[in-house]
């Protein structure tokens, strides 16, 4: 497979994981990691979160995916030198399950594939808009 090949593989994975954040087919997203993915969230309140591996990244994922609901939207798809990176802008919609409030954020994330699976993601985003959400005022 050619560097243009493998570009259009990743960007149909993050397309296809994109849209499928926030739906119920968990089969289906987790299908689209490898087994060894790396999530790093710098901005996580209170301190930056990096998780390592299918299970510690759902199980650092499940409780707040429970208090967020929300679907992604891409707007935006960077292609690098690597063709195993993408740099991707989204969007989210969606509420807070423990206050009713609304939930919008953006983010930029630095994602890695391997093999046509994803294999990294650094993720930022704006902790303010999480922290107001959740907030019982």
């Amino acid at each position: 497979m050619d560097d243009e090949d493998r570009r259009r593989t990743n960007r149909t994975t993050l397309e296809t994981v994109i849209g499928a954040i926030g739906t119920p087919d968990v089969a289906l997203v987790a299908s689209l990691y490898t087994d060894d993915y790396v999530l790093e969230l710098p901005f996580f309140d209170p301190e930056p979160l990096r998780c390592e591996g299918l299970i510690e990244v759902a199980t650092a994922l499940a409780p707040l995916l429970q208090t967020f609901k929300f679907t992604l939207s891409l707007t935006a798809v960077h292609e690098c030198v690597d063709p195993d990176v993408l740099i991707a802008e989204y969007v989210s919609q969606g509420h807070v399950t423990t206050t009713g409030k609304p939930y919008a954020n953006t983010y930029i994330g630095v994602w890695r594939f391997r093999d046509g699976k994803v294999c990294g993601v650094k993720e930022f985003f704006n902790p303010l808009v999480s922290q107001r959400a959740l907030a019982d005022e």
